[in-house]
């Protein structure tokens, strides 16, 4: 039995609580933006590291299999020849346009299919081969700040927007910088 006017000192008090509780909803303000940007900065060296992947195919193909055409789509790059392997990964080249990392990777030519192009090792049919290509990578909504692009130069832009980049074959788009190797 406790006497008057003495005080048990097992447990916390309310203030106690609500001083650890202060200090966790801080902790988490810090911690929860650095968790975003690394997020974001994790996405978009996927973008980048994807473009770099369908640059390198890009070249492989045309020297090995497209008779010195360039694939018209991802999913004839992610099409493997007779005993080969494919030239992407099956991430880059299920569809035609594949959400990788938050992003969404498409290709194309400026230029469309070369008539004289001829059927390829792999199965892409003859007439629809390209002399050049271009590949984009753009964010989806709130996955990054940056689109990104890459061409028959094998440069990789960046321009601080949410909508795919105007890429040709060959030349730089508009308001893009190169992003050095």
């Amino acid at each position: 039995m406790t006497e008057m006017g003495t005080r048990r000192t097992d447990g916390f008090t309310l203030i106690e609580l609500l001083i650890v509780v202060a200090l966790i909803g801080v902790l988490a303000g810090i911690a929860v933006p650095a968790l975003m940007r690394a997020r974001q900065s994790g996405n978009e060296s996927s973008a980048i590291s994807s473009l770099r992947t369908i640059s390198s195919a890009q070249y492989m193909y045309g020297t090995s299999c497209g008779n010195g055409f360039f694939a018209a789509s991802l999913t004839v790059l992610g099409t493997a020849p007779p005993g080969g392997t494919p030239f992407i990964g099956p991430d880059l080249g299920a569809a035609a346009t594949v959400a990788k990392g938050s992003y969404s990777v498409t290709i194309g030519s400026s230029t469309g299919a070369d008539p004289v192009s001829p059927s390829s090792c792999n199965g892409q049919a003859a007439g629809t081969g390209t002399v050049g290509y271009w590949a984009t990578a753009t964010p989806t909504p709130g996955a990054g700040t940056d689109a990104y692009g890459t061409n028959t130069n094998a440069t990789i832009y960046r321009a601080p927007q949410q909508t795919p980049l105007a890429m040709t074959d060959n030349t730089a788009p508009a308001g893009a910088v190169p992003i050095p190797r």
